[in-house]
This record gives structure tokens, sequence and C-alpha cells, in this order.
């Protein structure tokens, strides 16, 4: 570096990113801060032209990474890789409730109905969770993480659920009104507990709660709970809003690595 400018040989070696002792990075880069003719000299002439045809012939001999179909980078805008079989998984659960309720083995009692509410919360969890989601750090770390991957990857769950619980309800003699309502809350309230706890573990509580307070005494009882009646579409339309309230809240935590617990 002379008295005033680096050199042509420092610069070329910084726009390659060279190993540089500390204080000549730091001057050099102090320096470019103030001065506009030797940011001029970095590019596009002449060390960015000269420094390019260092790296071309290397990066060809790099091996690059398979192109993927237009379609595929789509999907993965939506769907998290992890909640494929997740939701494979879902759809068989379906299928088999649908079987039971037609050879009658739920006690006069509709599986597919008790199932509907807490079905989305597992693809949910496999779209998000850490524990099931091996590139959780990554999705944290993208621009797209927080609000909008999560409603993309929460809807494209409830594309896949709602249709198949919807063709079950209809093989089965219910109505979608009845287990709808239901099965956004839930999917709404495990996402803003999950603001809170973390998306796994708002899955487990509110499955868990389920069963306990709804799935068994509706089994026990050959009694369908009070919960699933049209009579319950006030009490789960405020569930749905007041998810959707603490979300907005803290839609923040959504990009940070806590929401992947």
């Amino acid at each position: 570096m002379n008295a005033h400018h680096p050199s042509e040989e420092m610069l070329r070696r910084y726009a390659r990113g060279d190993d540089m002792a500390a204080d000549q990075l730091w001057a050099v880069e102090s320096h470019l801060e103030t001065c506009a003719p030797c940011r001029g000299r970095l590019a596009p002439e002449p060390i960015a032209t000269a420094v390019w045809a260092e790296l071309a012939p290397l990066i060809e001999r790099m091996p690059q990474m398979p192109r993927t179909h237009a379609w595929r980078r789509r999907v993965h805008g939506w769907v998290s890789p992890a909640a494929g079989p997740w939701l494979v998984m879902i759809l068989l659960v379906t299928a088999a409730a649908v079987a039971l309720d037609q050879l009658g083995s739920g006690a006069g009692v509709s599986l597919v109905l008790l199932i509907a509410p807490v079905l989305p919360v597992l693809g949910v969890a496999a779209s998000w969770g850490r524990a099931l989601d091996p590139a959780y750090e990554l999705t944290a770390a993208t621009p797209r993480a927080g609000l909008p991957l999560l409603f993309r990857r929460t809807t494209s769950v409830l594309a896949v659920v709602v249709p198949g619980l919807t063709a079950a309800s209809l093989l089965t003699g219910l109505g979608p009104s009845r287990w709808l309502l239901p099965c956004l809350a839930f999917t709404v309230g495990t996402l803003a507990l999950g603001a809170l706890v973390g998306i796994t573990r708002a899955a487990i509580v509110l499955i868990a709660a389920w069963v306990l307070a709804i799935v068994a005494p509706t089994i026990a009882f050959s009694r369908t709970s009070v919960a699933l009646d049209l009579a319950a579409t006030p009490v789960w339309a405020g569930v749905l809003l007041l998810g959707l309230a603490v979300i907005a809240v803290r839609r923040m935590a959504f990009t940070g690595l806590e929401a992947n617990r």
C-alpha cells in the first residue's frame, strides 16, 4: 500500500478473499469506505476481470449441484421435505378411520369425527418442528422465515388433510361443518401456542389434551362430546380468532430457532 491508496496487488488479494494480515485488511476496508476511486478500481475493470479470469477455471472444475425442475423448487417453497411421510401417514389414518366406521367398530361414535380436529396438527409439527425437520436451522435463517413461510407450510398441510377428511366425512355420512371449524381452530391454536413454547411441544400438548378430554370420554360413554356439536361453533370460532390474535402479536417468534422446538 502506498502513502495514499492500496496497491493493485493488495486490491486483487482483497477481491479474491486471500488471507491478509488483520491490520492490512482493516486498512483496505477503511480506505475503500471513503475512497470512491479505489472502489471503482475493484469493479468492473481491471481487478474484477483479473480475479474472475483466475476463478473461472476453478469453478468449472468444481462439482456442480444437479439442476432441479422449476416445479420442484415451487413445491419445496411450500412443503417441508420432512412433512411428506407424515402427510401420507395422516391420509392412511383417515382411511383406517373410515374403514372402522364402515365396519361399525366405533361403538356408535364416528372415529373420523374424533380424529379430524387434530390430524392437521401432526402435519404442522412435521413441517416446522425441530425434532422432525433436520433442516430447521436453515429454515429459520432463510429470508422467508417467519409468518410467510409458516402460513405457506400450514396451508400446504391443510390442502392435503382437509380434502381427505372431506372425502372421509362424506363416506361416513358426516357433514364437514361438524369438524372443519374445530380443525382450523386446533391448527391455529398449535401455531399460537407454538409461538410461546415451540411448535412440537404445542402439538404434543394439544393432542394429549384432546385425547384425554374428548376422545377417551367419548369412547368410554359411547356418546359424542358436546364439543363436536354444531352448538359449539361459536366457541370454536372464538378459539380461532384468539389464536390468530396471538400469532399476530408473537409473529416475530417464528423467525428464531426457539419456535422450532
